[in-house]
């Protein structure tokens, strides 16, 4: 960890603080939402259905705005959207500790969702404004914070959940009304971007960036070859612990998910710069996103390879789940190595086809397309899932995901070699003399 932190020392105050800022994101948010569908159900006795819609909502709410927070961004500066995404989170986080209605809790999920909306395209974008040439390793460092929040959020809300869920709920919200003043008084004031001359203000203006950002053919390539690696990186959430529940049993399926899910971050945290300096020294851009993909969807092959051979049974012994659980730990290694590899790329990537302009819209849009393709893909392998039980085809969906790895990485590695990933973004010229808001 003594290089991590020397990279993380090499970066300036700024960037040092959106990182630690990212830290603590995912600390509230992740010591809260994996005991929210709980809380819910059995401590609120809440039907399925608008369990499910609770959580439903808080998704939409955040994905299908992601690209208006870039565009609000652009707009209106960083720091405001990271501020305002803070302070709503706090107040979603602290009612979902007081309500106990259905349109209370929605109203909460929606705060909750519209925060990282507002918060998470503005992070992105001012940490790529902030290290100028040095965004991959900027995003390495990032992805470090990024995956210690997710190791270490839970683990805290195991501790509070013992007292009760409102507690989790006004620690969390908390942490948020913390970060909401540290940014406040120490993240320096990102200029907003300078309009061309000529540009329109207002609506035409808000429609006149919206057809440069969809018009810049090679983005718009590039996100939707990228969909693909989200759909893989989910499956840590879901098609993984689904596979520990049927190796390990039901009551082992919990331990193993928390296992891997712990694995995951461990592994990013301690490997996230080390790999991203190795692989910066030996490959361009292009190349490191497909070797990326590449493992991603080589990290189901141990799983499609032994699907026939573990199913749990009554009497199992702890060898017997060791064994079982092996392929499990690697797949979800290779998985997180192939992340790691990736990331950094991808989002310097972004900054690069959008022209350095629009950036925080740009990766708005990015995060809405790569959600809509975690919601669809995972409807996907859900119902290739039960397909595969119903069919006695256990390999079934590991062989669904390796296909979608190598879809993935063909249309990527297709892209890098005719150029597109390095071309200058279209630009759609803005309507002049219209209206203002």
């Amino acid at each position: 960890m003594t290089g991590t932190w020397r990279q993380v020392r090499s970066f300036n105050r700024c960037v040092q603080l959106l990182a630690v800022n990212q830290l603590g994101i995912n600390l509230g948010f992740y010591m809260l939402m994996p005991y929210l569908a709980n809380h819910l159900s059995s401590g609120l006795g809440m039907a399925a259905w608008t369990v499910g819609l609770v959580l439903g909502v808080r998704t939409l709410s955040q994905q299908g705005m992601f690209l208006v927070g870039g565009m609000l961004a652009d707009r209106f500066g960083y720091k405001s959207m990271i501020v305002a995404g803070l302070v709503l989170r706090t107040v979603g986080f602290a009612l979902l500790g007081f309500v106990d209605t259905l349109p209370a809790l929605l109203v909460a999920s929606v705060l909750t969702g519209l925060a990282g909306a507002l918060f998470n395209p503005s992070v992105r974008a001012y940490v790529a404004a902030e290290a100028g040439e040095r965004r991959v390793d900027a995003f390495a460092v990032f992805n470090v914070f990024y995956q210690a929040g997710i190791l270490i959020g839970p683990l805290v809300g195991l501790l509070l959940i013992a007292a009760d869920f409102r507690t989790v709920c006004l620690v969390a919200a908390a942490v948020f009304a913390a970060l909401t003043i540290v940014q406040v008084r120490l993240l320096p004031n990102q200029p907003r971007e300078e309009a061309d001359p000529g540009r329109a203000t207002g609506l035409a203006g808000v429609r006149a960036d919206w057809r440069q950002v969809v018009g810049n053919r090679p983005f718009m390539l590039f996100s939707l070859a990228m969909i693909g690696s989200y759909v893989l990186s989910s499956q840590i959430y879901l098609a993984l612990p689904l596979q520990a529940a049927r190796v390990l049993g039901p009551s082992g399926g919990d331990v193993g998910s928390s296992v891997l899910f712990a694995l995951s971050a461990v592994v990013a945290v301690i490997g996230q710069v080390r790999v991203t300096s190795w692989v910066k020294r030996r490959w361009n851009s292009g190349r490191s996103i497909t070797v990326g993909l590449a493992l991603m969807g080589a990290a189901f092959l141990p799983l499609a390879l032994t699907a026939h051979l573990f199913v749990y049974r009554t009497g199992a012994s702890a060898w017997d789940g060791a064994v079982a659980l092996a392929p499990l730990l690697l797949a979800t290694v290779v998985l997180t190595v192939g992340t790691v590899v990736a990331y950094p790329f991808e989002m310097d990537t972004i900054v690069a086809l959008s022209g350095e302009r629009l950036v925080a819209t740009h990766y708005g849009l990015y995060n809405t397309l790569s959600g809509i393709g975690i919601t669809l893909g995972n409807l996907g392998t859900g119902a290739i899932w039960g397909a595969a039980a119903a069919w006695d085809l256990p390999a079934l969906p590991w062989l669904a995901l390796i296909a979608t790895g190598i879809v993935c990485t063909t249309a990527i590695a297709a892209l890098a070699r005719s150029g597109k990933l390095t071309a200058a973004p279209t630009v759609v010229p803005a309507a002049k003399g219209a209206a203002t808001l």
